[in-house]
């Protein structure tokens, strides 16, 4: 069986009972960064074969965790934090193990952007979580502007690298709305900061460190503010 085992996204102390017992079980384990999960595994005294399964290797990686399931082997797959297959290739090895006739299953727990969502203060009834946005400025505008009429919340991840230019783009392609930028979730320095898309970008440090979560306000929210 394929097991997806949730990991925290940063408090090691969130790890499921179920999660670890999970991982104490299976004969391998797959990564997407064998160090990080390694670290992991060492904390909770787990000892278990890893195999490496990231972006790079998806396809050839796929083939050989089949192999593996195939042959009577269970096999728990983890993401360097939170959920497998939310903005990793872990998808892919579900459809390939959904195909050849693997079960699957899963151990719920973390994951950074329903955190930053429920703790943002915006509308949650109905959101669309939309990954990591391009990276140049011209294709993040398209990008942002599929959504520039969508009544849901949206959600992002991005980068300290990108996160200014992305509030720019935002800010341009969507207008003025509310948002929540959560930083760190469940880490030391977590922070969610809450404002306009202006207020935002205009208290944003010169060198923003961490991994963040954007979550933006729908049109109609934008639109009953402004009337």
């Amino acid at each position: 069986m394929l097991y997806l085992v949730a990991t925290p996204i940063g408090n090691l102390s969130d790890i499921t009972l179920r999660a670890l017992e999970t991982l104490r079980h299976v004969d391998y384990v797959a990564s997407e960064d064998t160090r990080k999960t390694g670290i992991l595994l060492k904390h909770f005294d787990i000892r278990k074969p890893q195999v490496s399964f990231h972006e790079h290797n998806k396809a050839q990686a796929a083939k050989k965790i089949v192999s593996l399931l195939e042959k009577g082997k269970s096999v728990a797959l983890v993401t360097n934090a939170g959920t497998p297959g939310i903005s990793d290739p872990g998808f892919t090895l579900v459809r390939c193990a959904i195909e050849a006739g693997i079960e699957v299953t899963m151990v719920p727990g973390a994951t950074a952007f329903v955190m930053a969502l429920v703790l943002s203060g915006l509308p949650i009834h109905s959101f669309t979580f939309r990954g990591f946005p391009p990276r140049t400025s011209s294709k993040r505008r398209r990008f942002l502007a599929n959504d520039s009429q969508s009544p849901y919340t949206l959600i992002f991840y991005e980068s300290p690298h990108r996160l200014r230019s992305f509030l720019k783009d935002a800010l341009d392609v969507l207008g003025d709305r509310r948002a929540a930028l959560a930083k760190e979730l469940t880490k030391i320095f977590e922070s969610v900061k809450r404002g306009r898309l202006s207020e935002l970008l205009a208290q944003l440090e010169e060198n923003p460190k961490g991994e963040y979560v954007v979550v933006i306000a729908p049109a109609q929210d934008h639109e009953a503010k402004n009337q």
